[in-house]
């Protein structure tokens, strides 16, 4: 059995699935470029057959990556399978990922098929998955709490048609380590050719085990692919996380014997770039990539790193990507500098006028914040990932007042396409009359479902703030991110973005878990 460790990822897939983290083709151009600096080996870009939008992200992401696998996800059926076909044709090295319920709940209630049937439609998807795709992917969705002898029965018939690997995923978070990787130890040894296709282990976070199944299928169960996310994003509470599956077995080497081709280094800028991206922020305490992760308030603690970093500290912060914030550009900096700093934060643009707008941005941002940060950087830059059509309501100016015993103020000018609307309000506070004067002219109907502010950067109260806005409207859940030193700014920019993104008419169709 090989010693190494593939690793899968799914964020552009998967993890989009999250409410509101619907990205658009420039967003997952950019991740897909960061998870190939990752050195992921196989990169999930998307439901061709979902959607136009998802289509001609994958192409465009096919296209564009030349190093790691591209995989576009396909019910098993021909139309979707054709799809995912056609929108990987420019890759240099493809993958089609195809699926079908296995479970009896799954195929009773929702595929409303027979075992014979799914069994039949297994082998057909399969089949004609191949003759389009050398590299075929087969997974038996809701597989771990499927019956064991039908699920090895469709195995087989799928090695038989030429999938060259099988995942078993633990859709709905139920599976417990031991028993998970029991499951598919037991289901390999009853499949006389398991040994001609890579086993994969897909695990959901419900109970808050991805990340231990998923290795319990690997030491157990003797699969070689996990299945992931940049910090464990998916739906529901999410899916196993890569970060904490890569720093595991790198950590554990003596334990996991298995190797790992992903470059480290650049786990902190691809979690960055995800959250900022999507909007869902790392918590502080999250493992690897949290902003505490590497931190030691206790003095004990702090005595025993500083005699002995080992004491405290089984990971060093700078091979994940950790490193102490560098003051490196102000207002007097060149574009020329600001070009070079986006080359070594691992950012590309795809022309000379974004790298002009990001620029006009930053001079911007200069002039009203003394110190620029990494984190300030990326943040500009995630502003001009946005196309022209989600960019029909801009913010132009914001003006507020809020004083004790007086009830707050605001004044609010933007632009609706080519026509710039103007409109104040009173509010509860600041933020409450700057979005309630906005919703004065739209009247969007939206629900807020989350409001949330977080710090770009620490230590100062120069900080850019950067506030994530969830609305709902007519059943879809959008995010929008904006960023600014003046926290009221940066939240009229992030209700204008999910403003923008609910106007975009983005089709979602639900996949495999």
């Amino acid at each position: 059995m090989s010693d190494q460790l593939i690793i899968f990822d799914t964020t552009l897939r998967d993890g989009e699935q999250s409410p509101g983290a619907s990205m658009t083709r420039e967003e997952k151009l950019r991740i897909a470029r960061q998870l190939e600096r990752l050195r992921v080996d196989v990169i999930e870009a998307g439901f061709a057959a979902s959607s136009n939008g998802d289509f001609e992200a994958v192409r465009a992401i096919a296209a564009a990556i030349k190093e790691s696998v591209v995989c576009s996800l396909a019910r098993a059926n021909d139309r979707d399978i054709s799809r995912a076909a056609e929108a990987l044709q420019p890759a240099a090295r493809a993958r089609i990922h195809t699926f079908i319920a296995t479970s009896d709940l799954h195929m009773e209630k929702k595929l409303r098929m027979t075992r014979e049937q799914v069994l039949e439609q297994s082998r057909q998807a399969v089949r004609f998955a191949r003759n389009l795709c050398n590299d075929v992917e087969f997974s038996a969705e809701d597989g771990y709490r499927s019956d064991p002898d039908f699920l090895a029965r469709v195995v087989e018939v799928a090695i038989a048609e030429g999938a060259t690997t099988i995942n078993i995923p633990d859709t709905v978070g139920y599976a417990i380590p031991e028993l998970y990787g029991e499951f598919i130890r037991k289901l390999r040894e009853r499949i006389p050719s398991s040994d001609r296709a890579v086993w994969s282990v897909h695990c959901h976070n419900d109970l808050g085990m991805a990340v231990a199944n998923s290795l319990a299928g690997v030491t157990i169960g003797g699969a070689r692919q996990i299945e992931c996310t940049i910090n464990g994003l998916g739906e529901r509470a999410g899916n196993c996380s890569l970060e904490e599956v890569v720093m595991a077995v790198r950590t554990r080497r003596d334990y996991f014997g298995l190797q790992v081709g992903i470059d480290a280094s650049q786990i902190v800028p691809a979690s960055r770039l995800v959250a900022q991206t999507t909007g869902f922020v790392v918590q502080p305490n999250k493992a690897v990539v949290g902003a505490n992760a590497f931190a030691h308030a206790s003095g004990i603690h702090q005595d025993g790193v500083l005699k002995a970093r080992d004491t405290y500290e089984i990971m060093r912060a700078e091979d994940v990507g950790w490193s102490a914030n560098r003051i490196v550009l102000g207002k007097l900096s060149g574009r020329n500098a600001f070009k070079q700093r986006l080359q070594e934060l691992g950012v590309e643009l795809d022309s000379e006028a974004e790298v002009n707008a990001a620029f006009t941005r930053f001079k911007d941002l200069a002039d009203r914040k003394s110190d620029i940060f990494d984190e300030d950087i990326i943040a500009l830059v995630g502003d001009e990932s946005v196309t022209s059509e989600q960019e029909y309501f801009r913010l132009l100016s914001l003006s507020q007042h809020s004083e004790t015993g007086e009830r707050p103020h605001a004044r609010v000018t933007f632009a609706a396409g080519s026509q710039e609307l103007r409109a104040e309000s009173e509010g509860n506070g600041p933020v409450d009359a700057s979005l309630k004067a906005i919703e004065s002219k739209l009247s969007s109907g939206a629900e807020l479902l989350l409001y949330s502010v977080n710090a770009i950067t620490s230590g100062s109260t120069e900080s850019q703030g950067e506030v994530t806005v969830r609305l709902q409207l007519g059943g879809r859940v959008v995010n929008g991110v904006g960023a600014d030193p003046d926290i009221v700014v940066a939240s009229a920019k992030a209700y204008l973005a999910a403003l923008n993104k609910l106007r975009s008419k983005t089709e979602r169709v639900a996949a495999q878990g």
